[in-house]
């Protein structure tokens, strides 16, 4: 962990979260006011499942992988949080254990919140807690989004829904007709993820491919957003 943590943030870069960004000025401002910069080098673990949840990360800048270890001892990664994602906010709220391992893979910034300082807050504010019920919300849909898109969809379906969330979760959701996506995930991680093994998201991936929804380049793939939601439907037509 540096020794040298980030400058505190203007109210107006908590507006970035998801979690903070429907909140007045106010909120925002109590908010920068209590939370405390933090640094970790890769390979930090920041937090295991079972620890208490004391406080949550507001992450700025690198990339943290979020995973479970399986009774057989395999690590299977849940997903991989970036800047403008908020980590460990569920065990927070509902003061129960952390249900996953989060583990830094680059070096990464970000801004704690703890537990006794978010109480204040909530009392002080209520719009806060409003603030949480809408992000819950939208959690929730987004998991029986992924959880239909596993159990009712084929492959090839699931990673083209896949990366339409991830493209909508970096452009919002009107997205232009092309775009491009850098995914900072292995193949192996990916088919975690996509509940498959390696080489059958290969050859989805090969299908969307072929299909003209994926062009590889250099920087990523540059993706047809309108083949890319006709492969995601399926039986749409």
């Amino acid at each position: 962990m540096s020794a040298a943590p980030p400058p505190r943030e203007k109210p107006s870069f908590w507006r970035s979260f998801p979690l903070f960004e429907d909140l007045p000025e106010t909120v925002l401002a109590d908010v920068a006011a209590v939370a405390v910069p933090q640094r970790w080098t890769a390979g930090t673990v920041i937090f295991q499942r079972g620890d208490a949840g004391e406080w949550l990360v507001a992450l700025k800048s690198g990339r943290v992988r979020l995973s479970l270890i399986t009774q057989g001892g395999r690590e299977l990664t849940l997903r991989h949080a970036e800047p403008g994602d908020t980590l460990g906010e569920l065990a927070l709220f509902d003061q129960q254990p952390r249900s996953a391992d989060a583990t830094a893979v680059a070096e990464t910034l970000g801004y704690v919140l703890a537990r006794r300082d978010y109480d204040v807050l909530a009392r002080t504010h209520p719009a806060l807690t409003m603030g949480v019920a809408r992000y819950l919300s939208r959690r929730l849909r987004e998991t029986t989004e992924q959880l239909e898109s596993i159990a009712l969809y084929p492959l090839e379906a699931r990673a083209a829904r896949f990366l339409l969330f991830t493209l909508r979760q970096l452009n919002g959701h009107d997205l232009p007709a092309r775009a491009t996506l850098r995914l900072e995930i292995s193949q192996t991680e990916l088919a975690t993820v996509l509940g498959a093994s390696r080489p059958k998201v290969n050859r989805a991936l090969q299908a969307l491919a072929d299909a003209g929804a994926l062009i590889k380049g250099g920087d990523g793939w540059d993706c047809d957003i309108a083949a890319l939601q006709t492969l995601a439907e399926p039986d749409a037509d």
